[in-house]
C-alpha cells in the first residue's frame, strides 16, 4: 500500500482536488480510501463516500492537528492495510502554518491556491518548504500572469518540489498528478519508528494546560515575548 500525506491551508481546496486525483486513480483500477483530519467539524467524509472511497475522520477537538494526525498515523496505516487499499491518503489542514505532518519517506502534497495572497508561500513554513509536490488550485480565477508570479513565489520558498496547477472544479492537471502517487516499490506495511520531516512546535505552556488567566504570573513553560521597546518605534 502506498501513503500519501496531504496537507494545505483552509479552503485549499485539498478535498476537491483528492476527489478528482482519486477518480483518475481509479481508472488505472487502483483501490484508494482517505482519512481526513480536522479541528472541530468536517463533512467531507460524506463527500467522500458519496464517491464510493472508503473513509474515516478524526477529529482532534483541542489538539493540534497535526500533532494529533502524528498520534494516530500508524493505527491510520494498519486501518488501510486493512481495507486492502493500493493507496491511503490522509488529508490535513495546517491550521497555525506552523505544523507539518510529513513523514520521511512518505510522499508529501501541500495544496495551496492563487487567492491567497501573493506572499502566502513566505507564511506557511515547513508545510510548504518540506513537500515534495506543491499543487496550486484556483488557477482559473486569476490572470496568467499572477499564476506565473504566484508559482515563482512557491518555487523561492522550496525549489526542489514538483509544482503542478489542479481545478478542483473541472480535474484539468488531476491525472498528471495521479500518475505521480502510485508506485508499487513504495509499498507501506507501517510507519512506526519512522520520523517526520521537520519537528512540530515546541509549546508547552500554562494555555496548553488549560490557563485562561492573562498575565506574566500565570505564564509558564514555553514563553516568547515580543520585544515592544522604544528602539522598534
Amino acid at each position: 500500500m502506498n501513503l500519501i500525506t496531504i496537507s494545505g491551508p483552509p479552503s485549499s481546496g485539498k478535498t476537491s482536488v483528492i476527489l478528482k486525483t482519486i477518480s483518475a486513480l481509479h481508472q488505472r483500477g487502483l483501490s484508494v480510501g482517505v482519512v481526513k483530519f480536522d479541528c472541530l467539524y468536517t463533512d467531507d467524509d460524506v463527500l467522500y463516500k458519496k464517491s464510493g472511497v472508503p473513509v474515516k475522520k478524526g477529529l482532534s477537538g483541542s489538539l493540534c492537528p497535526d500533532h494529533y494526525f502524528v498520534s494516530n498515523i500508524e493505527e491510520v496505516v494498519q486501518w488501510g492495510k486493512k481495507q486492502n487499499l493500493d493507496v491511503l491518503i490522509t488529508e490535513s489542514a495546517g491550521l497555525c502554518n506552523r505544523c507539518s505532518p510529513y513523514i520521511k519517506d512518505i510522499k508529501a502534497i501541500c495544496v495551496i491556491d492563487n487567492l491567497s495572497g501573493i506572499n502566502t508561500p513566505k507564511k506557511i513554513g515547513p508545510m510548504l518548504k518540506s513537500a515534495d509536490i506543491v499543487v496550486i488550485t484556483k488557477g482559473d480565477i486569476v490572470s496568467q500572469a499572477e499564476r506565473e508570479v504566484f508559482a515563482s513565489k512557491v518555487h523561492s520558498v522550496n525549489p526542489k518540489a514538483i509544482i503542478m496547477h489542479v481545478n478542483g472544479l473541472t480535474g484539468q492537471g488531476a491525472f498528471e498528478l495521479s500518475t505521480l502517487l502510485y508506485d508499487e516499490k513504495e509499498d507501506v506495511e507501517t510507519v512506526r519508528g519512522k520520523e517526520l520531516r521537520f519537528s512540530m512546535p515546541s509549546a508547552l505552556c500554562s494555555y496548553c494546560l488549560g490557563e485562561r488567566r492573562i498575565g506574566e504570573d500565570y505564564q509558564m513553560g514555553n514563553v516568547r515575548k515580543m520585544k515592544l521597546g522604544e528602539e522598534d518605534d
